[in-house]
């Protein structure tokens, strides 16, 4: 097992290239299922988490492999497959679950096991399984599988309206939709940018798709999908952790590739806690003063603060001048990192889902250990600022979401290195 070792204290300097969307990518991929032949899907991110998805597809018959360029993945969609996501495929990633809406579409039936991820909380596919059932599938929970068919062969368009905003669900639903009979309408969905991406993604394959990115999307259902050529957008949670280590005292950070709209409730934030956060021909530049000022901040859906950024905005808040106040309205366990940035010297208390951070003048190394992928970037962050060595350890969920980002941070001036463990 890998660790990270940094030597910290040092400015950051430079310019970084964002990485394609993991949260992209993934859905993509699987919406390959819909249509037999050659796919390519560009500007994925080399990560464990995209690697998973592809054993699962080789697992179900598919070809998967990478391309040229080395961004690119080639996904070979035979006409008859194995209809099944077995759990130690699904275990480890969550996102595995966006195959059953293509599965149930394409050929009628699934068997997926019911899946895994980080520890930061309930995350239940119930929303998944209420959407494709108002679609015609028939769906029972059986020995920790989703076991699902379609009685006659083809989902039936339909009015559906979530409970609740959730990505993955709206994701795993409008690919279904894509391939019904009618019309579906879908109330209350995501709005999140990695969603508009799939429904262009679809659009490419010859599905009809309105209103992605708004409360309400609307699909008219066609009888077959071509393959796709498809290039995913940039991650804006890799992008806004580079703005972040920008806005730490004494650094400047250009992240170029990125889409500045997608960011800007972060930017916000940043520009509140006192960096200099300005648009570049390509990108945007983050540039921290002296210690920044305190800011409340409260997670939401998009457009609002990201979940997948409060920890590494936890870790600027750790050096204000002042108190600020942390409110994680997604998920009710993801304030798991605190306790490892108190062995780095912050002040944090936890009350419930609202975090109180006080800010110090300083940070200090020490060895941490990593919970979940965003508590590992916020503890790599935490190093790059305290004084002193720190080693974070289970940083293989850090390699589920970020692209070899020590790689990354090393020209930027980082003394960064990673180790066997």
């Amino acid at each position: 097992m890998d660790k990270i070792v940094i030597e910290g204290g040092v400015p950051l300097r430079g310019t970084v290239a964002a990485s394609g969307a993991k949260n992209a990518a993934l859905p993509v991929v699987a919406a390959s299922l819909l249509a037999d032949g050659d796919h390519v899907v560009r500007n994925v991110p080399d990560l464990a988490d995209v690697r998973t998805l592809g054993r699962l597809l080789g697992h179900m018959g598919c070809g998967v492999e990478r391309g040229a360029p080395g961004d690119a993945l080639a996904v070979r969609v035979p006409r008859e497959l194995r209809s099944e996501a077995p759990y130690d495929l699904v275990r480890t990633m969550r996102a595995s679950v966006l195959v059953l809406g293509p599965l149930l579409a394409r050929w009628g039936r699934a068997r997926v096991s019911l899946p895994g991820g980080c520890a930061i909380g309930a995350r239940p596919i119930d929303l998944h399984l209420k959407g494709l059932e108002a679609l015609g599938a028939e769906i029972r929970l059986e020995h920790g599988y989703v076991e699902a068919r379609v009685p006659g062969g083809r989902l039936r368009g339909a009015t559906f309206t979530f409970d609740k905003e959730t990505v993955t669900g709206t994701e795993n639903v409008m690919m279904a939709a894509a391939l019904a009979e009618g019309r579906t309408v879908l109330e209350n969905c995501a709005r999140e940018p990695e969603v508009s991406d799939l429904a262009a993604a679809l659009a490419g394959m010859g599905a009809r798709i309105e209103g992605a990115g708004t409360h309400e999307i609307r699909i008219e259902g066609v009888p077959a999908l071509r393959p796709c050529d498809h290039r995913v957008i940039a991650d804006r949670i890799e992008a806004g952790t580079f703005l972040v280590a920008g806005a730490l005292p004494g650094n400047d950070v250009t992240v170029t590739g990125c889409v500045p709209a997608h960011l800007e409730a972060l930017c916000e934030k940043l520009r509140a806690a006192g960096a200099a956060v300005t648009r570049t021909p390509d990108g945007l530049r983050a540039v921290g003063g002296g210690r920044p000022r305190p800011v409340d901040v409260k997670t939401a859906p998009f457009p609002g603060f990201p979940t997948d950024m409060q920890a590494q905005f936890m870790v600027l808040l750790s050096l204000a001048d002042g108190t600020s106040k942390v409110t994680e309205t997604v998920f009710e366990n993801r304030f798991m990192h605190v306790l490892e940035l108190q062995r780095l010297g912050a002040d944090i208390s936890v009350d419930g889902r609202v975090a109180l951070v006080r800010g110090v003048a300083a940070l200090s190394g020490a060895p941490v250990m990593a919970s979940d992928l965003r508590a590992s970037a916020a503890l790599l962050l935490a190093g790059l600022a305290a004084r002193g060595t720190t080693e974070v350890r289970r940083v293989y969920h850090l390699d589920r979401g970020y692209e070899h980002i020590e790689r990354k941070l090393a020209p930027l001036g980082a003394r960064i290195r990673r180790e066997k463990a």
